[in-house]
């Protein structure tokens, strides 16, 4: 698989537009088109293997399911993860010959994941630094009262913080990575001691995911039987965890009519008492 200048152009665009709160907020933006799972579909219909993009993209999407940025802090790009890092694990997989629903698939991807991410962080931080300017030039414009002028700094200008650390870099890596991924190849043969490391240590990295995720759910033993139930529904009965997604929402309805019932039967109860009184 090469991945040609169009194509790179288009995952570079859509970097920054999964960054950029002035193109339909954060929520369509960082927490919608910037997530591996959405990032993945993306990256398969640009790239022309939406199967491998999609599994890709779930394999990194478990790494970084938990992920939070308490106060701007960013202990990995998941932008750089779904941009770059998912189009260099499909050129990777392809290079290499590998299944990407494989175990050695899955975690061949999720150490490409984790390596962008974490270079990523650069980029972020590049970004939010140029974007301190538009925010000196904003306060200006309040100062003398041009409130017209906000919206360049909030539409506008930002586009050049994105060209310089979003676009240029997700061009020119997923443009030049293949060529990266060959001399890896090259280097690191698969039955070589550095490709059974990288394998073990990817195939690790969806439990820390899987960690961070119960650490901010779990508060007591309980926590954990609503939490495993869907698993063990799958294993047990054969089905795949979409359909068991279906059954929990389903328990989920029940769950909050169930409460609802006891909220109005306190507020019948209050307002009995009032009566009486």
């Amino acid at each position: 698989m090469e991945i040609s200048w169009l194509q790179a152009i288009l995952l570079g665009l859509f970097a920054c537009l999964s960054s950029m709160p002035g193109m339909g907020g954060t929520s369509i933006g960082n927490y919608t088109l910037g997530r591996p799972l959405i990032g993945g579909l993306v990256c398969g219909l640009i790239l022309g293997d939406i199967n491998t993009g999609i599994l890709v993209g779930c394999a990194m999407q478990i790494v970084y399911i938990a992920l939070v940025t308490p106060g701007g802090t960013v202990s990995a790009d998941v932008r750089a993860v779904s941009y770059i890092g998912i189009p260099l694990a499909m050129v990777a997989l392809s290079s290499y010959g590998l299944n990407a629903a494989s175990t050695e698939g899955a975690a061949l991807a999720t150490s490409f994941g984790t390596m962008v991410g974490t270079l990523g962080t650069v980029l972020f931080y590049g970004t939010a630094t140029i974007n301190l300017v538009w925010q000196h030039i904003g306060w200006k414009a309040i100062e003398k009262r041009q409130y017209r002028r906000l919206y360049l700094v909030d539409m506008g200008l930002p586009w050049i913080s994105h060209f310089a650390c979003s676009f240029i870099p997700t061009v020119i890596m997923c443009k030049l990575g293949a060529d990266v991924v060959e001399l890896i190849k090259t280097a690191l043969p698969m039955d070589g001691i550095a490709m059974k490391t990288l394998f073990t240590v990817g195939s690790l990295l969806p439990c820390v995911g899987i960690a961070i995720l119960l650490k901010q759910i779990v508060r007591n033993a309980m926590d954990f039987v609503p939490f495993l139930f869907g698993f063990v529904l799958a294993a047990s009965l054969g089905i795949n965890l979409v359909s068991a997604t279906v059954v929990a929402g389903m328990f989920a309805i029940i769950n909050y009519k169930i409460k609802m019932l006891s909220v109005r039967k306190a507020e019948v109860a209050v307002e009995e008492e009032e009566e009486e009184i």
